[in-house]
């Protein structure tokens, strides 16, 4: 199965300077790959989730036969979790761990286990964004600086501009486990959050939903109107 995507209706462009011109165009040309198994490209962001629980009983009403669920209004607020959400996009591979937060630890543990999910890979190429965590220090805080400069030299970064999610194909997995996994339910506690994204990550695997991503150089450079 492939999802199109072309990246219409998502435009963030505050200022198109020459770093934003040179990084969007690093990506767009890693994306214009054909598929290497040996240079994986995956696409890692993060999704906050604020946990919440019913003060009443999800209950079903029957409506000419129907059955309609109905929720109450009120809840009582839990805390918040995160998920960082990974995908190779051209493999149609997924991977997705639940966390108590987006801490530099749970970055550096996140990167541990693609390097391991990629180990016969020469060179994993990750994008992601500028966020404060996503950088060589997080693991070498948590694992030392040996163990987190190998692990760190594993991968190939490519950063989005500033303001420029739109670029980063994980946003497109948040989307699907957002609609199809989180949905409208409350899930008021993280164990019940790692059931669900572990068996919605299992099933979009088997699906094999690869992306097919459209945008390319030079429709950035005719949408934008530079050389």
């Amino acid at each position: 199965m492939v999802l199109s995507h072309g990246g219409k209706k998502m435009w963030c462009v505050p200022e198109l300077n020459d770093e934003y011109i040179e990084r969007m165009e690093d990506i767009l040309n890693l994306y214009a790959r054909e598929y290497y198994e040996k240079e994986p490209v995956i696409c890692l962001d993060e999704k906050p989730i604020q946990l919440l629980e019913d003060l009443k009983k999800t209950r079903l009403s029957d409506r000419d036969g129907i059955k309609i669920k109905k929720r109450d209004h009120q809840y009582k607020r839990k805390g918040t979790a995160n998920t960082f959400c990974c995908v190779e996009p051209l493999a149609g591979k997924y991977h997705l761990y639940v966390t108590k937060n987006k801490k530099g630890v749970e970055f550096a543990k996140v990167m541990n286990r693609l390097s391991k999910k990629y180990k016969k890979a020469d060179v994993i190429n990750i994008v992601m964004d500028n966020y404060c965590t996503h950088t060589k220090k997080a693991l070498t805080d948590y694992y030392g600086v040996e163990k987190g400069t190998e692990l760190w030299n594993q991968f190939e970064v490519h950063y989005t501009p500033k303001n420029a999610s739109w670029l980063d194909q994980a946003e497109i997995a948040i989307g699907l486990y957002s609609k199809q996994c989180l949905g409208k339910d409350r899930i008021s506690n993280i164990e019940t959050l790692r059931e669900k994204t572990k068996a919605w990550n299992k099933a979009i695997n088997k699906k094999k939903l690869k992306i097919n991503w459209e945008f390319t150089v030079d429709k950035a450079r005719e949408k934008f109107n530079y050389n």
